[in-house]
């Protein structure tokens, strides 16, 4: 402080015609102490102090560099704000100061507490650790620490304390064994300390005494650097630590003005100074005078004054490591610009009343603190100064690990930084490669209550424990989680499905009858066979389209069965295959026409062999003349006609299409036709089945017709078959699911196909082909003339 007052004063560049002063008191850790001090200089009670002919009396005090606590610093600057004192303090951290209601003039260039802890949090977020422990010391650091940790913690929902201690100020052995207990039992293994030296120093001999090991521990500032803690007894324990500091300066010529440090030995009192006097004894091994008894008699040397510090080692020296001490020069500094700015106001253009300038003779504290709400300079470091809204510097803080080396030397060693950036976000640079880890390997720690929930499950709190300790719970099938600790499982969208690890989604499996499987490769066998029959019986009916059998049996209706046959055959294709939109509309349209067209053809054939027997009695040679070439081919065709008028309506009305199906599976998806009209698929199925009823009544009329080959009993026979298929579809369509279904309808096409095709024409082929001596015209007609 007495530094950078003088260096000030000797700045050429700012041209103040006065010179600053200071008064200096120690607080001796005391409360009252502190608080006394602050309002003797405030209030102007201080001894007077003669400098000059000129300058006698009580200088102005315009501001007050302090306190080191925060207790104190609390208590001081309430009061001294009601009347617009400014203080900046250098080491005062709780954020609860920087409350611009309650300390309204309170400044200070260590950043608080709250950026700590938010420094503390980007470290734990950086190595993962969400299990820690929290040590803090009984006084408003401590306890605004713990309040600031435990409300960034349930905001932002990373991590959790495992406990909170409160180490006691006084050695309690007691209560110090229950807190190492307590650290011992958890399985935190990160800690926290937000205390002083002191309280760590009480605490870690007890952890020493129970040899509590394996602890990675995070250091506040406050006792970051305490020297007393880096020994090689407690390495063992405490090596690895990671470590908030202040912001390192430099302070370029401090370490020559120390040099001209010089006790006073003229003074009557040797007491006036002291703490120097005590430094320079302690430092020289030497006594001013008068010395102790017996002190020169046993060889003891007296103090002379003139002894010169750069022959000895003294911490008092070491200005490589200046922190703390870096925030006062730059406090004082904060204070001199204020009143450097206020002093070059030019009249008529001041911030105050009537544009009014501030002046030392009628000096008010609140209108420095305002010029210090505003100051903005630049260390020779190259450190920016300047102050927010609250008071509180630009924060910036060092990271230390303190790295006990091979050769037993403890190094306290910088191995990042962490600020905030001007965008409002912090900003964590470690450099991990030179970080020194206290346990085997030499890796990171893990500290968390529960391991992370793998991919495909969820996490599940623990009853009556920390949101950090939880289960985790497989997702149920649909549903996935990728994300580790997520509290819920993602549904897959519809056309997907959960992986059997439950950690991603894939698309459903896709079911539909098709040609690349055994049962369609087995339909679509058969339904190309039956139509190669089809062709073959054709082909040997055209051959043979001479010979009684095939005359006697109206050809022309036979060649339009068996080409109508052949489309019911083909039309069984498509059910097979990837349902489309054209061919859900073409497959029952073309099924009820083919099978019309099919059955109308049997029912005039029927009806022609019917009409024929009753021609051949006497007098019912009139019944044929309904029954001609033209009569069958417009039945056939007014028949079909009446198929397709419904099969149209329904194309129209309510257009069978394509669907996907989720109701049977979850995990696949069944593409099937919609129908899209029940009644009308009921229509053309009742329409068929109507048809095919009326063959069979008629043929069943004329089974015992007295032809040696009776054609109304293979048609009876065929619609005998006919039916039973279609009555036996009906249940087992409705019941069958998905692909099942269109197996069965197309079962029930070839099955019908091949009873009409084999009832039909197999006893005809067989004696065109095996028994051509039966095909002739007597051998049709004589068992009847023989009956």
């Amino acid at each position: 402080m007495a530094f950078a007052v003088e260096e000030f004063n000797r700045n050429s560049n700012l041209q103040l015609n006065l010179s600053l002063g200071y008064i200096m008191y120690d607080t001796c850790f005391n409360h009252g102490i502190g608080f006394r001090a602050a309002m003797s200089m405030a209030t102007g009670q201080e001894e007077h102090i003669v400098l000059n002919d000129n300058c006698v009396g009580s200088p102005p005090v315009i501001g007050i560099v302090g306190d080191s606590s925060s207790t104190r610093s609390i208590a001081i600057s309430s009061v001294l704000g009601l009347y617009r004192v400014p203080m900046v303090s250098y080491f005062s951290t709780c954020s609860c100061l920087s409350d611009r209601q309650k300390f309204p003039s309170f400044f200070r260039t260590i950043p608080s507490d709250a950026f700590q802890v938010s420094a503390m949090i980007q470290i734990l977020k950086h190595f993962g650790w969400t299990w820690v422990g929290l040590l803090i010391s009984d006084d408003d650091y401590g306890v605004h620490a713990a309040r600031s940790f435990q409300n960034y913690l349930s905001q932002s929902g990373y991590g959790c304390l495992a406990y909170v201690e409160i180490l006691p100020w006084d050695y309690d052995q007691a209560e110090q064994k229950r807190i190492v207990d307590v650290m011992k039992k958890s399985t935190a293994r990160v800690v926290i300390a937000f205390v002083h030296d002191n309280n760590m120093i009480n605490l870690i001999e007890e952890v020493v005494r129970q040899n509590v090991t394996g602890l990675q521990w995070l250091a506040s500032e406050a006792w970051t650097a305490a020297a007393a803690l880096q020994t090689p007894r407690l390495m063992p324990y405490l090596g690895g630590t990671l470590g908030i500091a202040i912001r390192r300066g430099e302070i370029p010529g401090l370490r020559d003005f120390l040099l001209q440090t010089r006790p006073n030995i003229h003074h009557d009192n040797r007491y006036e100074n002291s703490a120097v006097n005590q430094f320079w004894e302690f430092t020289f091994q030497c006594r001013f005078a008068p010395p102790p008894a017996g002190w020169v008699e046993g060889g003891g040397a007296l103090c002379t004054g003139q002894e010169d510090l750069e022959t000895v080692e003294t911490e008092f020296l070491d200005t490589t490591n200046l922190r703390p001490e870096y925030n006062i020069y730059k406090a004082v500094y904060a204070l001199a610009y204020a009143l450097y700015d206020m002093l070059q106001c030019e009249p008529g253009r001041g911030p105050f009343n009537g544009h009014s300038c501030g002046s030392l003779q009628k000096l008010e504290p609140w209108q420095l603190v305002h010029y210090l709400q505003k100051v903005n300079f630049t260390t020779s470091f190259g450190d920016q100064v300047s102050f927010d809204e609250n008071g509180d510097a630009l924060p910036i803080y060092d990271i230390m690990n303190w790295q006990w080396l091979t050769d037993g030397r403890i190094k306290v060693q910088n191995v990042g930084d962490v600020k905030r950036s001007a965008a409002g976000g912090e900003l964590l640079k470690l450099n991990k490669d030179g970080i020194f880890w206290n346990f085997e390997p030499k890796k990171p720690p893990r500290s968390v209550c529960s391991e992370s929930c793998p991919p495909g499950t969820r996490m599940v709190r623990k009853k009556g424990e920390p949101e950090c300790c939880f289960d985790c719970i497989p997702c149920s099938e649909g549903k996935i989680s990728n994300n580790t600790n997520s509290m819920d499982c993602t549904s897959c969208p519809e056309d997907f499905w959960s992986s059997p690890q439950r950690d991603h989604c894939v698309p459903k499996r896709t079911e539909f009858l098709s040609y690349h499987e055994p049962l369609g490769i087995c339909l679509t066998t058969a339904s190309l066979l039956g139509t190669f029959i089809c062709a073959v019986v054709l082909g040997i009916f055209i051959h043979h389209r001479s010979t009684p059998i095939v005359r006697a049996n109206n050809s022309e209706l036979t060649f339009q069965l068996l080409l109508s046959l052949k489309l019911c055959f083909l039309c069984s294709l498509l059910f097979i295959g990837r349902p489309r939109l054209w061919t859900c509309q073409l497959r029952h349209a073309a099924f009820g026409i083919s099978f019309v067209l099919c059955v109308s053809c049997i029912l005039v054939k029927t009806m022609v062999v019917l009409a024929v027997f009753r021609a051949s009695r006497p007098g019912g040679e009139s019944s044929l003349k309904w029954f001609g070439a033209t009569q069958q081919r417009g039945t056939v065709l007014l028949l079909t006609f009446i198929q397709a008028a419904i099969c149209t309506a329904w194309l129209l009305s309510s257009s069978p299409a394509p669907h996907k199906n989720t109701q049977y599976h979850n995990d696949k998806i069944v593409y099937e036709c919609v129908v899209g009209s029940t009644v009308a698929f009921a229509v053309l199925l009742g329409y068929i089945g109507l048809l095919a009823i009326l063959s069979f009544l008629i043929a069943f009329l004329a089974r015992n017709l007295p032809d040696s080959f009776n054609e109304a009993k293979l048609i009876t026979f065929s619609m005998l078959i006919f039916c039973a298929v279609w009555v036996a579809f009906v249940p087992a369509y409705i019941s069958s699911p998905g692909k099942h279904a269109d197996a069965v309808e197309v079962f029930a096409i070839l099955a019908s196909s091949f009873g009409l095709l084999a009832a039909l024409f197999g006893p005809k082929c067989y004696i065109i082909l095996l028994r051509p001596e039966k095909n002739t015209k007597k051998a049709i007609m004589g068992r009847g003339v023989t009956k």
